[in-house]
């Protein structure tokens, strides 16, 4: 398939997907495998167990995932999207270590919403080998993550957050630092906009009309009141609590009209900066923000020691 330049470029995805080599290793992807109007190989981004099984093709032949499966109706995450979170949050580290990339497992990475897929932290860590914990609310998903650690004998660390207003709270403990927080925040106020939105992208991408949401996704995933501005506003004044047991906290916006009422936000909160950095996949453009409490000429002294 056509190279994907847009993606950032470390991203394996970079070229599309090589079905030939997917299929090889998975061979459960063939039965989806259809062909586009230009003869090529592809699947049906609108039928949810080609997605899965695109998804559990791409983990094992990339990130050396053998086994990953997820729940019916849990959010399916595109991996490419995904993937180029987790490399441009390893530049912004490197910002922090003399422009040189830090890997190992000292080096710590706290995933809110971790999700049924873990699939922030499974990426994460066969990339640069650092140390996860995932966190969410949703008992199952974590019941699901736990699945995907216990197959792949993965050291990733698992935490239920108990209390649906709290984001660092309960998770973040006495003695923790991380290096970096990352997020992919409910993005809509209800479920009616969501399905809205997903109506907009199919008719964005000249597939007209779908009842489905192709990537899934529990209402807990998709939605909470007031949308992902006020959830990441909520995170900010939460971080505030927690400045000096973390480097960099980071998360996902989905609109760029968003960023404006967080940047009131991250002043309030006298962050010591905040950056923003572009992603763009295909025809999509995303983004997430990120802050830190830490001085510049401190930032050093919290990198871990090789």
């Amino acid at each position: 398939m056509a190279t994907k330049t847009k993606l950032h470029r470390r991203n394996q995805h970079r070229e599309g997907y090589d079905f030939v080599r997917l299929v090889t290793h998975s061979s459960e992807l063939e039965a989806f495998m259809i062909s586009n109007p230009a003869g090529q190989a592809t699947i049906d981004f609108q039928d949810v167990n080609a997605v899965r099984m695109l998804n559990r093709a791409l983990l094992k032949t990339h990130y050396n995932v053998n086994f990953w499966d997820i729940p019916d109706n849990y959010l399916c995450p595109p991996i490419p999207g995904r993937v180029d979170y987790i490399h441009y949050l390893a530049d912004l580290l490197a910002c922090s270590n003399n422009q040189e990339i830090p890997r190992g497992r000292n080096v710590k990475a706290l995933d809110i919403g971790t999700g049924a897929s873990l699939v922030y932290p499974l990426v994460g860590q066969s990339e640069y080998g650092w140390h996860f914990t995932g966190v969410d609310i949703d008992p199952n998903a974590i019941k699901s993550a736990q699945q995907i650690c216990q197959s792949n004998k993965l050291k990733i660390t698992l935490k239920r957050q108990s209390i649906s207003e709290n984001i660092f709270r309960g998770v973040i403990e006495p003695g923790d630092v991380f290096h970096i927080t990352l997020c992919n925040p409910p993005f809509h106020a209800s479920i009616e906009h969501a399905n809205k939105g997903t109506q907009r992208k199919w008719r964005n991408l000249g597939k007209g009309y779908s009842k489905k949401l192709n990537f899934g996704g529990q209402s807990v995933e998709l939605c909470c009141p007031g949308g992902e501005v006020k959830f990441i506003a909520s995170m900010i004044e939460q971080s505030i609590e927690f400045a000096g047991q973390c480097l960099w906290f980071s998360s996902l916006v989905s609109k760029k009209d968003n960023l404006q009422p967080l940047y009131k936000t991250l002043k309030k909160a006298k962050v010591a900066e905040f950056k923003v950095f572009e992603m763009a996949q295909g025809q999509k453009t995303s983004r997430f923000i990120a802050w830190t409490y830490i001085n510049k000429n401190q930032r050093l002294g919290y990198m871990p020691v090789r």
